[in-house]
């Protein structure tokens, strides 16, 4: 049977660090009150002009040399973000152009915080299905240029971060228990409003309201902290029994988790209810900040640099929760 192997990871994020004390001139905010609250130190924000597609290219080509791959060889490429460059076409096509393709199939994913969740399956399922062999999928990031870096948007500007992480995906013929172990993938619309960005919005009759000033709140990302907090704690280790049940293994056999890093005291609860050693989940939101579609494949890459996993048989477990609402999980294995 065919079964999707990780042969290259890449990460790219702009050279211009943000830090916390940067943030205490632009609003009211404090280093200590965001590390207390978000576990956050600096993030990185583009300072030119600059799509999520030029990020995901850099990570690609990082991805692809690790490989040992050229563009050449992809026969399938998923592009995740809710940052795209521009309205449309997606940040997938962009991206294949600047990798210099001009016929490789492209589809872009808009899941958020779990897009990496969603395209990892999307890829397994390509690979098993024989519809595609070498699969790139990549999750790529600006959100600095669409916050609100007033104090009226602290709470949410403090948070995110700008980068690019990719993964290099190639079916294998093997009887092994390796690969995609499991996925289970959930999603509630109805709590849509609790983390959105509500204009420019095509249910209108005008995407762009005439009158409302430039910056007007709606055009800025919102979040309830308290209700995602909750609900992250809440629904994680759901998922994970999940997942864990789905894979026919026991917790005990996760070598690492690598969750979503939306906040560093949601992976510290999740880590508590779930009873985990504390080394045996990573974190890097510390440097990054949240990067949403880019934050898994981003942690996952720097985890095998640290060599935390990588080697044949470590069993890696992925999670997250985000905008939609949507969340899941994905239990990993190496070959």
């Amino acid at each position: 049977m065919k079964k999707a192997s990780i042969r290259g990871t890449g990460m790219y994020v702009p050279p211009h660090v943000v830090t916390n004390r940067d943030l205490e001139k632009m609003m009211d905010t404090s280093d200590e009150w965001i590390r207390q609250r978000t576990g956050i130190k600096q993030r990185y924000w583009i300072n030119e002009d600059c799509g999520a597609s030029d990020l995901g290219a850099e990570a690609a080509r990082m991805a692809l040399d690790n490989a040992g791959w050229q563009a050449e060889y992809l026969d399938f490429i998923i592009f995740a973000t809710l940052s795209p460059d521009i309205m449309f076409p997606g940040s997938g096509c962009l991206m294949a152009g600047k990798l210099g393709l001009n016929k490789t199939p492209v589809l872009d994913i808009r899941q958020q915080c779990t897009g990496f969740l969603y395209g990892l399956a999307t890829a397994d399922s390509y690979i098993k299905s024989g519809l595609a062999n070498r699969v790139l999928l990549v999750g790529g990031e600006v959100h600095s240029s669409g916050l609100d870096k007033t104090t009226r948007g602290r709470d949410v500007t403090v948070i995110f971060g700008d980068g690019a992480a990719a993964v290099c995906l190639e079916g294998v013929d093997t009887d092994d228990n390796v690969g995609l172990l499991a996925s289970a993938l959930h999603a509630d619309g109805n709590h849509a409003d609790s983390l959105m960005t509500e204009l420019p919005a095509s249910r209108l009759m005008q995407r762009i309201p005439p009158g409302l000033p430039f910056d007007d709140p709606r055009y800025y990302p919102v979040m309830d902290g308290p209700a995602i907090f909750k609900k992250a704690v809440r629904m994680l280790p759901k998922v994970t029994h999940e997942a864990l049940e789905k894979a026919n293994i026991s917790l005990d056999e996760i070598d690492l988790v690598v969750p979503h890093q939306a906040n560093k005291r949601i992976n510290e609860a999740y880590g508590q209810f779930m009873k985990l050693d504390p080394s045996k989940i990573f974190h890097n939101i510390e440097k990054y900040g949240n990067t949403t579609a880019a934050s898994i494949p981003l942690a996952l890459h720097e985890a095998m640099a640290q060599e935390r996993v990588g080697k044949s048989g470590d069993t890696v477990l992925f999670l997250g929760l985000g905008a939609g609402l949507t969340w899941g999980a994905s239990i990993y294995r190496f070959f």
